[in-house]
């Protein structure tokens, strides 16, 4: 009863403008969720023809919907590294799926452990530099999530699915079952097994779902069976990871933690062509892709204790912007965050609307560049510059670069600008002694590893010398 009084005057004491935060036994407990390709049209609010997404909608009117939510790139490992560090991707030396994190970064796990936080890992991590189908996280990983501030962790490489082997800490585990259930039954023992200490705790779950190979059960493909067989075992997948998510709501309830438990879902990239345009809900493009639909995503935030009147924002933010926000809801001093930091915090959005976005969201990923700026969006590739009105153009149709120079020019100059200081960022100039550290590992299949040379029969069929599929 003391810890649950302690947690509601925290809880309102984060409500009253002036007020300081408490102190880190009083915090919330922090859950980020993320989906692997899950397109920004596949849920069941959003009015998809065939998946119905219940707890997910549940979760978003309970809490703060995004309708313009964006991940950090338009594919996995660097959207990750923009969660992880609050800086766009290529800052951080992740250009691209497969890419090793620095070990110089900063990180949110780093920041939260060191105002209290108990913190852990569950599911995809992505960040160490190997490529190819997920498997085990060795202990030795000098990348491992534990090399980023995670204390606890049971982890794969990359994109998994039904019946995985994973990696507790580095001792290997096999699986039965859905690999979304899975991470989140396993989420939830940790969350059992620790609240009742006097840390606050910090958990994120990266599913491997709907990522490819896709492999629905028998019971979640039947809704489908009507479509083809891979959008029926790619909608199965969602349909059990939507369960999951309602599992985690349930046993957060269950543990008498949800109230004060910050959970922020959304996906990693824009979803997967060739599954039709209700994946990403209209918009133009895919996974990839610079347009909205390889960059804007699901996103979700619920926290009953402070999101008291659930409603849905078109607030421009994303994943570059969580850990400025759990920074100021943990206070986290300013030394724990790499300068510069490309988010902005969202937690006054969380009470109130709060109009335009100050900060505008800016993109880099395999030498395109974008600016979002509320309802304009300049792209650039190859030299060659779009701009679009997202108010009125909702699938990105009419170029208005040439109509509109003044927009053009100025967004055009917001962006050239923010590019030379990632530049910078990307030779080294943020970090002690203005370079990069050069033992950073090279982006590599798992297979190639030596490392995992003992482990190959475990994760590879007898005589199979072939190298895993790409990403």
């Amino acid at each position: 009863m003391h810890s649950l009084f302690v947690r509601t005057i925290a809880s309102i004491s984060l409500l009253i403008p002036g007020t300081t935060f408490p102190a880190a036994a009083e915090r919330p407990n922090i859950i980020l969720v993320m989906t692997d390709d899950q397109g920004w049209g596949q849920m069941g609010y959003y009015g998809h023809p065939d998946l119905k997404t219940p707890h997910l909608d549940a979760m978003a009117k309970n809490g703060l919907r995004f309708d313009r939510f964006y991940a950090g790139a338009s594919n996995c490992s660097p959207t990750r590294a923009t969660v992880m560090t609050g800086r766009t991707n290529d800052r951080t030396g992740v250009q691209d799926h497969g890419f090793p994190l620095r070990r110089q970064e900063k990180t949110v796990a780093h920041a939260l452990g060191s105002v209290g936080y108990t913190t852990a890992h569950f599911g995809k991590w992505h960040l160490n530099g190997l490529r190819g189908p997920g498997v085990p996280i060795l202990k030795g990983d000098t990348h491992s999530p534990g090399a980023f501030g995670f204390n606890h962790w049971l982890s794969v490489t990359n994109f998994f699915d039904r019946d995985p082997i994973l990696s507790r800490m580095g001792k290997f585990e096999s699986h039965r079952g859905d690999s979304s259930e899975i991470v989140i039954a396993e989420a939830l023992k940790f969350l059992r097994a620790n609240r009742t200490t006097t840390n606050p705790l910090f958990v994120v779950i990266w599913y491997g779902s709907p990522h490819s190979p896709m492999i629905g059960s028998e019971a979640d493909r039947k809704a489908f069976v009507d479509l083809k067989v891979n959008q029926q075992n790619h909608l199965a997948e969602l349909v059990a990871m939507d369960r999951s998510v309602g599992a985690l709501r349930a046993g957060l309830r269950e543990l008498e933690i949800a109230d004060n438990t910050l959970l922020w879902f959304n996906s990693d990239n824009g979803g997967l062509k060739g599954y039709g345009e209700a994946t990403v809900g209209g918009l133009r493009g895919f996974k990839n892709q610079m347009y909205e639909g390889g960059l804007r995503v699901p996103g979700i935030i619920e926290w009953p204790a402070v999101i008291k009147e659930p409603r849905v924002t078109k607030y421009p933010a994303g994943t570059v912007d969580i850990f400025p926000t759990l920074a100021e809801i943990a206070n986290v001093p300013d030394q724990a965050m790499l300068q510069p930091q490309d988010g902005t915090s969202l937690r006054t959005l969380f009470q109130r609307e709060l109009g335009a976005r100050k900060k505008p969201l800016m993109f880099r990923h395999r030498g395109r560049g974008v600016i979002v700026d509320n309802q304009y969006k300049l792209l650039t590739v190859d030299g060659k510059y779009e701009l679009y009105d997202l108010e009125t153009d909702h699938d990105e149709s009419e170029d208005l670069f040439d109509r509109n120079p003044e927009i053009a020019n100025r967004l055009k100059a917001s962006y050239l600008a923010w590019n030379k200081t990632v530049d910078a960022s990307v030779a080294g100039h943020d970090y002690p002694g203005k370079k990069v550290d050069p033992n950073q590992p090279a982006r590599r299949f798992w297979k190639d590893d030596s490392a995992y040379t003992p482990h190959l029969e475990l994760f590879l069929p007898s005589g199979d010398s072939k190298k895993p599929s790409k990403p």
